[in-house]
This record gives C-alpha cells, sequence and structure tokens, in this order.
C-alpha cells in the first residue's frame, strides 16, 4: 500500500466525514461528493473513498470503484490478440478523482490515484480485473492519467486503461 502523506487517511466514505465545503472546480464532481456518493455507496453502485486528515472530518479529496467492463474491440490491436476471446472482459472503473482545490499542489491527486490502483490490484485477487479504466473530463484529466502511463481506449481517446499487470509492478510484494 502507497504510504500515506503525513498524516492524510484514504478510507470509505461515512455519514461522519464533512463534505460540504468540498469544492475542486468541477460542478458535478462537487455535486456528485455532497449528493450522490452516499446513495451510490449504500445502492453498492461504486465505492467512494475519501481523503481526510484526522481527527478531521473534512473530505479534502475522493474517487470511486466500481466494476465494469470493455469489450475486446475496445483495447489496441496489439493487446486484443493477448486477451481471451470472451465478449466481455472484466475491469474496474475508476470513476471519479478529484481534489479540494485549496490541497491543489501537494501531490494529493497522485497519493488518491495510487491509492485506488492498489485498492483494485487487491481487490482482483479475488474478483477478477484485467485493468483499470478511467473516463477523463476533459484534456488535462487525460493528461494527469497519461503520466502515469493509462493509455487511451481505440474507440474513446478519453476513456483510458492501465493493464492490471502493469499496476501489479507498481506495488511489488
Amino acid at each position: 500500500m502507497p504510504t500515506a502523506v503525513a498524516p492524510h487517511r484514504v478510507v470509505p466514505l461515512a455519514k461522519s466525514h464533512e463534505r460540504s465545503a468540498f469544492a475542486c472546480g468541477s460542478v458535478p464532481l462537487d455535486r456528485y461528493l455532497l449528493q450522490q456518493a452516499r446513495q451510490d455507496a449504500e445502492k453498492r453502485v461504486a465505492a467512494p473513498f475519501v481523503l481526510s486528515e484526522p481527527p478531521g472530518t473534512a473530505v479534502l479529496g475522493y474517487y470511486t470503484l466500481s466494476a465494469s467492463h470493455i469489450t475486446p474491440n475496445e483495447l489496441p490491436a496489439e493487446l486484443t490478440k493477448k486477451v481471451p476471446r470472451y465478449p466481455q472482459l472484466p475491469v474496474t472503473l475508476l470513476g471519479r478523482l478529484a481534489v479540494d482545490q485549496r490541497q491543489k499542489g501537494k501531490g494529493l491527486g497522485a497519493f488518491l490515484l495510487m491509492d485506488a490502483l492498489h485498492r483494485s490490484l487487491t481487490a482482483a485477487v479475488e474478483i477478477a480485473a484485467m485493468a483499470i479504466v478511467v473516463d477523463a473530463k476533459d484534456d488535462a484529466a487525460a493528461a494527469f492519467y497519461q503520466h502515469f502511463d493509462f493509455r487511451p481506449l481505440q474507440q474513446q481517446p478519453t476513456r483510458l486503461f492501465l493493464p492490471m499487470k502493469i499496476v501489479a509492478g507498481l506495488f511489488p510484494e
């Protein structure tokens, strides 16, 4: 597991987390955390994880994970030959990732991403996932993920993936 940016912690979103002051600069991401994240967790359609600085409960950043799938024809041609011939391939969807504007420039986005990758890798031991997929909301977000070796899928250039094999190499046992 990546070491915490002391003294920060990433944990599942709880009712006790203070979300009202969170502002990342994206209205949809702010609104999601404030209005939808707890409902998604309760309905088990997404697992929101939040970054806070204990003993405080203010959310400094967050991300969501959920199960998803892609089709082999979405992968680059050189990878299509290497995957089983199933109509759908299991992946983990990193649905959202945001850091409060007041926390930008501290490396917390990268820390959250590494936490999400590690958590996804750990889950993939018990529930198969061949990659992590993310839908970048804009070019800046796409550049952020590409900096961490995410590659575009063929049909949607803002839909990026990182094979679990590469993720495993980031966290040697």
